[in-house]
């Protein structure tokens, strides 16, 4: 009996025993997962804190790397410029420009990218081609960065100034002066373009585009323009220009005379009448006055 009372006794030890090892092992296994936990709720602040880089950080870091290629191709480090491009690209790809342009804008960007690797893509170096490339992607990508100031802007001289050539050749009627400052003008316009776009309403880039075939197909027909028609149309890509460039509308400003009008036997007829009836009326006043003064 009293053997039987000792194994009931070591029983009842080891079950209590089990019980506070369970007790233990289910209250450790919960400290570990509230302290897993815990860690994690740690961790998602620090996660949080680390903001992605910004719209206008990326706009900054492509400019940049478009000022350096820029200069290796006018150094004609050829193995950089390939080298920089390859990360211009690869960056765009991995960036967002939301909010800073339009689709029209990023698709524009993505053309003179393209077009820079087509350029350092090929299997010999065109020098100018390649400058031409760089600087309108360099222009791009400033465009996207400082749209308030953008380098674009600076064109508006040089544009102007071409616009004053085609003036000068309307006025003349040189056709062969007219197609050469038309062809300046979309030489310059071409490097310019997707800057604009990236920064300008898409009305009025197609305006300016609109404008440009249109002076350009002038001189392309079978019937020649004539002067006054020239002249209408360096009117309109003045505004236009304007417009695109968001200057104010300039003073009216004296334009080249146009020749002066043939009359004809009638004209001068009617114009002697007219000096004739106003001396006639300065000789009466002249009497009118003059018989008034004697009076007296």
């Amino acid at each position: 009996m009293r053997h039987g009372r000792n194994w009931i006794f070591i029983t009842l030890v080891v079950l209590v025993w089990t019980a506070g090892w369970d007790a233990s092992s289910v209250s450790g296994y919960s400290e570990a997962a509230v302290g897993r936990a815990d860690s994690g709720q740690a961790q998602s602040p620090e996660v949080r804190m680390q903001s992605p880089v910004t719209a206008e950080a990326n706009a900054l870091k492509l400019e940049q790397q478009a000022e350096t290629l820029y200069g290796y191709v006018t150094e004609g480090n050829i193995n950089k410029a390939r080298e920089t491009t390859d990360a211009i690209s690869r960056l765009f790809v991995l960036s967002s420009f939301d909010g800073l342009t339009s689709v029209e804008g990023v698709n524009a960007l993505s053309g003179a990218i393209i077009d820079m690797k087509a350029a350092v893509a090929g299997v010999s170096v065109q020098q100018e081609r390649w400058e031409t490339a760089a600087a309108r992607l360099r222009l791009a990508a400033n465009s996207l960065a400082h749209p308030r100031q953008p380098m674009w802007l600076q064109y508006y001289k040089l544009i102007r100034e071409d616009l004053n050539d085609m003036e000068q050749s309307a006025a003349g009627s040189d056709l062969t002066g007219w197609k050469t400052a038309v062809s300046h003008i979309e030489e310059r316009y071409d490097t310019i373009r997707p800057a604009i776009i990236i920064a300008r309403k898409p009305e009025e880039v197609n305006r300016f585009d609109a404008w440009l075939s249109y002076a350009a197909g002038l001189v392309s027909g079978s019937r020649p323009p004539g002067r006054e028609e020239l002249m209408n149309a360096v009117s309109q890509g003045r505004e236009a220009a304007r417009v695109m460039f968001g200057k104010e509308r300039d003073e009216p400003a004296l334009s080249l005379p146009l020749a002066p009008r043939e009359y004809g036997l009638a004209g001068w007829l009617g114009a002697g009448f007219i000096l004739a009836a106003l001396a006639y009326t300065a000789y009466r006043k002249y009497r009118g006055e003059r018989s008034r003064w004697q009076l007296f």
